[in-house]
């Protein structure tokens, strides 16, 4: 079983590099945020997925997020825009 704290750590790290970049982070981006070696990295983004959050999900076969809730990483026709900036996409 997965470290439940590390779980909640990477959680809110990709949901703070979504709100802030308005793109999903790669894992080796959240290794040096979180301080991990990018293989624990990529094990714990993968353990957030297997977690059964609802809403998020990785491209298929990779390491790649595709989704995390309320957030797309993939354009989609829901345009998020706060103060006339749009560089988000709903799901």
């Amino acid at each position: 079983m997965a470290d439940q704290q590390r779980l909640a750590n990477m959680y809110h790290a990709i949901q703070s590099r979504m709100v802030r970049a308005g793109r999903a982070p790669h894992y080796t981006e959240l290794a040096a945020e979180l301080g991990l070696a990018p293989e624990q990295a990529r094990e714990a983004l993968h353990d957030v997925f297997l977690a059964g959050v609802p809403g998020i999900w990785l491209y298929p076969n990779t390491d790649y997020v595709a989704s995390f809730a309320p957030f797309s990483n993939l354009p989609t026709q829901y345009l998020v825009s706060v103060e006339g900036e749009q560089k988000w996409y709903g799901q």
